[in-house]
């Protein structure tokens, strides 16, 4: 019974990720989740009290996918040495921005629909945003940097801008740009 449980929880969340990202938060109503999956109102709420915790979730799922992956790839990308995964990032991002169903950062979604700093969905964007530099950070660190908190900052906000110009003009150049301000901000932090 856990199994089908979980698998109900998570096919919903799989399902409101896809509609929430395309769609936005506010747009997508909880009928067309569950309607989508196949289960009742009532099975829904088995799963989740409210849109509002589903769209939570939804955001805790996203952030873990993205640190597993951005784990991952970062080594993948960028091998051993921590000058190269900070540069693995702009890879990364990349690889993210040239994807056909690039609807800007899903978490930057969020707190746009979600301004208001106390709201749940605004926090658990913020929280994503944060766990993302400190991923970062600790690289810097691992790298000598003398201030990896200002490294992992400077980048995540090139990292940030990247997103949303690319986003909001559709410049294909945007990635050029932010990998030569990214190499400026490493070059000045990270000893030769």
């Amino acid at each position: 019974m856990k199994t089908t449980e979980k698998s109900t929880r998570d096919r919903l969340i799989e399902v409101a990720v896809r509609r929430f990202y395309r769609d936005g938060f506010r747009n997508v109503g909880i009928d067309q989740v569950y309607g989508e999956v196949g289960i009742s109102k009532t099975a829904f709420y088995k799963h989740f009290e409210s849109k509002d915790d589903l769209m939570l979730a939804v955001l805790n799922d996203q952030r873990s996918q993205f640190e597993e992956m951005l784990l991952a790839q970062i080594q993948q990308y960028g091998g051993d040495t921590a000058v190269n995964q900070l540069r693995a990032l702009f890879d990364l991002v990349e690889q993210v921005i040239e994807r056909d169903e690039w609807h800007g950062c899903i978490f930057v979604n969020a707190t746009m629909e979600f301004p208001l700093p106390h709201d749940p969905a605004h926090q658990a964007a913020a929280r994503a945003k944060r766990a993302f530099e400190e991923v970062v950070r600790d690289i810097a660190a691992r790298g000598g940097a003398a201030d990896p908190e200002a490294l992992a900052r400077e980048l995540c906000l090139i990292i940030e801008g990247a997103y949303v110009t690319r986003h909001v003009t559709g410049d294909p150049n945007t990635i050029h740009v932010a990998r030569r301000l990214g190499e400026l901000v490493i070059a000045q932090h990270l000893p030769r």
